[in-house]
């Protein structure tokens, strides 16, 4: 009763200080719908991005059209149609029901959208919408609670791309990667409790998704010579690795696994999603289940705290073929937690880390189009982001 008073009070707070600003949320993208061309388009933008895929443009430009674009999009799209809703596409459902929510909560003062980093609804129709509306002054809020260059630097950059484009530029503050904020944890821990009291899974995986090393190693701060040069390197977070997205990815597994009271030996952490042939961060989830059924576990419960929002990555890669392959090895339930989606308690914790990263006690937007924020973790130092 009395986080509810507290998050009742922050909103009241919020909504009082924020006459005529507006909030954005940014998450990564979706087809517009599951046709072949309607993917091959969202896949042309998402893997063109320099962030995504950093070779040279026309290395990049060989394996898209050479390599991805011509074989790719039917798979892709035939993976959408397993998990397509009546709404379209889960990611963005899930976002217009955070919207919602977090509009209520806030009250009528506040205007709030969503924006894909990737198609649509666009960054630049999101501020325009905001413009239109004789919004000013803008608050960010990147869906990813880890920092990556390829999400949330790369959305954070098209932001101040298309922000600059306008004349009367917006005044922006972005909210900082969320990856150990206290609410974040504890709405994962919330989601997770109910599935494992009930499963009692005989092992957890929690699952990231995953990024080629070479972008690890681009952001250790001492220029390569800790990430990914010792089984340690992730152990803490420390000025070199402040930017890293495995740090990030095993900071969070780590707070999260003490509020689902989970022991060293009851979970490992991995990483999925991988595409292509240079190495990605490991282990790798997809071989790692397989591992665990092979090894006789027959139950296996499934986080994935870098996702929040279910999507493809969980409702097809996990939950649909995954599972089939844990079965297909031995095992019997593999059980894919819900991401946060547009729960009440989500809800709340983005609130809170709403609260604390615009300091409201200070009041003041800091920065202005692409300039608006200095770095992942200019607005919380408490918070050490990568």
């Amino acid at each position: 009763m009395q986080g509810d008073r507290l998050v009742a009070a922050e909103q009241t707070q919020l909504a009082r200080q924020s006459k005529n600003w507006g909030l954005l949320f940014i998450n990564l993208g979706t087809p517009d719908s599951t046709s072949v061309r309607d993917v091959r388009r969202y896949l042309r933008e998402f893997l063109s991005d320099p962030r995504v895929i950093d070779i040279s443009p026309v290395g990049r430009w060989l394996l898209l059209h050479l390599f991805i674009l011509p074989f790719r999009p039917k798979k892709s799209a035939h993976a959408y149609e397993k998990v397509w809703t009546d709404r379209g596409s889960p990611l963005l459902v899930h976002g217009r029901d955070l919207v919602a929510k977090v509009s209520a909560a806030l009250g009528d003062e506040v205007r709030v959208e969503l924006a894909m980093r990737y198609q649509n609804p666009s960054i630049a129709s999101a501020l325009k919408r905001f413009r239109d509306r004789g919004i000013d002054r803008l608050v960010v809020f990147p869906l990813f609670p880890q920092y990556s260059s390829a999400a949330w630097g790369s959305a954070v950059e098209k932001l101040g791309v298309e922000a600059n484009r306008l004349w009367n530029v917006p005044a922006i503050q972005v909210v900082p990667p969320f990856f150990d904020h206290p609410a974040f944890i504890g709405a994962c821990a919330a989601q997770a409790k109910p599935v494992l009291n009930d499963l009692s899974p005989d092992h957890v995986v929690i699952s990231f998704h995953g990024l080629p090393e070479r972008h690890v190693v681009k952001s250790d701060e001492t220029g390569g010579t800790h990430c990914l040069q010792a089984d340690s390197c992730c152990d803490a977070i420390i000025n070199a690795n402040r930017n890293c997205y495995r740090a990030h990815s095993f900071a969070t597994a780590r707070l999260l696994a003490t509020a689902l009271d989970l022991k060293p030996d009851q979970y490992t952490v991995a990483f999925q999603s991988r595409l292509g042939r240079s190495p990605w961060i490991k282990p790798y989830t997809d071989l790692l289940i397989n591992e665990l059924a092979e090894k006789g576990v027959k139950s296996l419960a499934v986080l994935s705290p870098s996702l929040v929002a279910d999507c493809l990555e969980t409702l097809e890669e996990i939950a649909i073929r995954a599972d089939a392959d844990f079965k297909a090895r031995g095992g019997e339930v593999l059980h894919l937690v819900p991401s946060l989606n547009s729960e009440d308690v989500w809800i709340k914790a983005v609130i809170e880390i709403l609260h604390d990263a615009l300091s409201l006690e200070t009041g003041g937007f800091a920065g202005v189009g692409g300039r608006a924020s200095e770095g992942p973790g200019a607005a919380d130092p408490a918070s050490v982001p990568s």
